[in-house]
């Protein structure tokens, strides 16, 4: 009688804990969006400009993928495929479809597609096509970022949106040359924002649909009559964005671009910052400045992103411009010095003496006009656009979020998705695979039929 007792208290048991587990599992599957995401760099959790995207969106969204069964990129497809599977959590909006490419030729020849690795993103007849080797970023160590959410939050934002901003990159100065900014420029342009060159030179004028003018790493001066026609456009709603280059007789030789800046309050002291704690990862010229308390820097200091600078060129700021609010973005520990001798660093043999300039060093303000409306962003050193750097921790964070708010684009202030590292490949031999195979599919099951085999054996004669 015991033993049926004890034998039906079990059953009962065994069913209640199933039941249990069914009805929770039920419960969670249940809950809209609910997931625990236990992976290290949080593969499946999406960010907040791209959750605020999706909640906000309110057009349908087609997603189609298409992909090669026979290219053996199995990993870089799922990828992109858990990728979709998220936002179609966050969003009914969201429909996806895919398509193998040499089982449904007919579908690719559709969409003008003509290899495999490809995604689309359609609203009516406006198409986002972004092949899978752009979302992937190859490392020194052999392993991959994935960048498939930033691409993909920004396919939509440009397709819903209906504004489209025109900015100018000034050139004739020894700018950096488009090629050497291709991540930064693509980034703007996925961002609705249409970059155009502009030699004043060739020109002669600023063009009427000029929203703002970017001058990036000039080593030259302007000229009298660029200053001119610069200093006319900003009196009017014009904005400029400055992130200054490098030229070793910057003292004598920039009269127009620190006039330009001086109109705005805000005096280049000639001075190059050297961060006197080198690091076994950064030399005394790479400078990870402290950020200020505005818009522009609050998400990434929250996120603890930081923004690097080289050769970055010492700003101050004065009372000379009172119609202006000069708020600061980015300064240096108190440890910092301005070098003001330029030979001697060129000689590498740069150190801190009574005609420095003495630390903390401002590196870059945000100026509003007396409506408190952006006006510019003057930067002491512009390293962080160029396509070595600007992958690096808050860089093109901190350049296209400086830009969003120069552009009044509020919503664009967020933290851009960040990468996360891709899947890895484990290269094993066939008689590993063969080990593997007999110890979780042969030898754990039986391991576990003999002990539970046992137990009941002794509970019977028990």
């Amino acid at each position: 009688m015991n033993k049926w007792i004890r034998g039906t208290n079990a059953t009962v048991l065994s069913i209640a804990v199933i039941g249990i587990f069914i009805i929770l599992t039920i419960f969670l599957h249940s809950l809209k969006g609910f997931q625990v995401d236990l992976t290290k760099n949080k593969n499946f959790t999406l960010s907040e400009q791209t959750t605020a995207a999706l909640k906000n969106l309110n057009q349908d969204i087609h997603v189609i993928a298409f992909t090669n069964s026979g290219d053996g990129n199995d990993f870089v497809t799922r990828q992109v495929t858990d990728m979709v599977a998220e936002y179609k959590k966050q969003s009914s909006k969201i429909t996806y479809d895919e398509y193998d490419m040499l089982k449904q030729p007919s579908m690719a020849k559709q969409y003008g597609v003509d290899q495999g690795g490809t995604i689309i993103f359609e609203l009516g007849t406006k198409k986002q096509n972004i092949n899978f080797y752009e979302l992937f970023v190859g490392q020194q160590d052999g392993s991959y970022t994935f960048s498939g959410e930033e691409k993909f939050t920004q396919a939509i934002q440009s397709l819903t949106s209906t504004e489209k901003h025109t900015v100018y990159l000034l050139s004739g100065h020894q700018e950096y040359p488009a090629s050497a900014m291709s991540i930064f420029k693509s980034s703007l342009a996925a961002a609705n924002y249409d970059v155009k060159d502009l030699n004043l030179y060739v020109e002669g004028k600023i063009p009427d649909d000029a929203q703002m003018l970017m001058l990036l790493g000039p080593t030259n001066d302007l000229n009298d009559k660029e200053a001119e026609l610069i200093q006319t456009y900003l009196k009017g709603k014009g904005k400029i964005y400055i992130a200054l280059g490098f030229n070793k007789d910057m003292t004598t030789k920039w009269k127009n671009i620190d006039a330009i800046m001086k109109t705005y309050g805000v005096q280049d002291q000639h001075a190059i910052a050297i961060e006197t704690k080198q690091t076994s990862l950064y030399d005394p010229l790479t400078i990870i400045p402290e950020y200020g308390s505005h818009d522009i820097t609050n998400k990434l200091s929250n996120n603890n992103l930081i923004t690097m600078l080289s050769l970055a060129v010492s700003l101050n700021a004065d009372e000379s411009a009172p119609d202006y609010t000069k708020s600061l973005l980015l300064t240096t520990t108190d440890k910092a010095y301005g070098e003001t001798d330029i030979n001697l660093l060129a000689q590498n043999k740069t150190k801190q003496d009574v005609t420095d300039v003495k630390g903390p060093l401002n590196l870059g303000y945000a100026i509003s006009d007396k409506d408190n409306k952006p006006k510019a962003v003057i930067l002491g050193g512009s390293t962080f656009v160029l396509d070595e750097d600007i992958q690096n921790q808050g860089n093109k964070d901190f350049a296209l979020n400086s830009i969003g708010w120069l552009q009044e684009q509020k919503d664009q202030i967020t933290i851009r998705p960040r990468q996360g590292d891709a899947y890895q490949q484990a290269m094993i031999t066939p008689s590993q695979a063969n080990t593997i195979f007999l110890i979780t599919i042969v030898f754990l099951p039986l391991l576990f039929l003999v002990i539970g085999g046992l137990i009941w054996w002794r509970r019977r004669r028990g």
